[in-house]
C-alpha cells in the first residue's frame, strides 16, 4: 500500500506540472534554492536563494508522506505538507504537494480555497464526498463521490470541500499548481478573524442574530489563538 501511495503522489506531480504556467512566473534559473539567511543568498526568485554550487539533494528531497496525519481534531482532518517550506528546491518551481487523512465517518477538509493554485486531488483509501462552489452570481456547487484511485479537480481559488462519507479511515493525495499555494479556510478567516470582524457586519451577511455571531467568533477565535 505505501508503494501505492508514493507511485500516486509522482503521478500527481506530474500531472499537476502542466497547470504551472497559470500561476507561479517560470523559474529565471535551472533551479532556486529557497533560503532564509540572505547574507549567504545570491539571485532573488519567490524568496532568497542559495547559491546553486552550494545546493545538496537534501535540499529537494522530504520523507514522511508515507506516515498518517492526526485526526483527532474538531474536523477530523489533517494536511500534512510539501511546498517550499518543506522542500526549499521548489522554489520558484510552481508545485507542491499534500497528504490528506480524514478520520471515519465525517472526517472534513472544511470549505476553504487557495488564492494562488490549482488543485489535482486523488483518493488513494476510503470513500470522499467533494465539491467545489463558481464565483459570483451563480455559485453553482459541482460534486463528486470519489473512491480509490478517482481524481477530482479544484480550480484556482474556488471553495472546495472533501468529507469522508465512508466507514474507514480515508487518505488522499493532491498536487498544487504552486510552490506555497497558501489557504484560506472559510469559517476560520470569517469568524477566527484577529483582530474580529465587527459582529454587526457579520450578522447582516449572514442574515443571523448578532448573538449567534459572537458564540461563533468567541469559538473560532478561542480555536485559532
Amino acid at each position: 500500500m505505501k508503494g501505492v501511495q508514493f507511485l500516486v503522489a509522482f503521478l500527481l506531480l506530474a500531472l499537476a506540472s502542466k497547470l504551472v504556467s497559470a500561476s507561479d512566473p517560470s523559474p529565471l534559473q535551472d533551479f532556486c534554492v529557497a533560503i532564509n539567511d540572505t547574507k549567504d543568498g545570491v539571485f532573488v526568485n519567490g524568496k532568497f536563494c542559495k547559491d546553486p554550487k552550494l545546493a545538496k539533494a537534501e535540499d529537494f528531497y522530504l520523507s514522511g508522506l508515507n506516515i498518517p496525519g492526526n485526526t483527532s481534531n474538531q474536523v477530523g482532518s489533517m494536511v500534512t505538507p510539501a511546498n517550499v517550506q518543506q522542500i526549499p528546491g521548489l522554489n520558484t518551481l510552481g508545485i507542491s504537494l499534500v497528504r490528506i487523512d480524514y478520520a471515519r465517518y465525517g472526517g472534513l477538509n472544511p470549505p476553504h480555497t487557495h488564492p494562488r493554485a490549482t488543485e489535482i486531488l486523488v483518493v488513494v483509501e476510503g470513500t470522499l464526498y467533494v465539491g467545489f462552489v463558481t464565483s459570483n452570481m451563480d455559485n453553482r456547487l459541482f460534486t463528486k463521490v470519489l473512491h480509490p484511485g478517482d481524481v477530482f479537480v479544484f480550480p484556482e481559488g474556488l471553495v472546495h470541500f472533501q468529507f469522508n462519507i465512508g466507514h474507514t479511515n480515508a487518505v488522499a493525495f493532491a498536487a498544487l499548481s504552486s510552490q506555497n499555494p497558501g489557504v484560506i479556510t472559510i469559517a476560520n478567516a470569517v469568524f477566527g478573524s484577529d483582530p474580529a470582524i465587527n459582529p454587526d457586519v457579520l450578522a447582516k451577511a449572514f442574515q443571523l442574530d448578532k448573538n449567534i455571531v459572537n458564540q461563533l467568533q468567541s469559538r473560532f477565535w478561542w480555536d485559532n489563538n
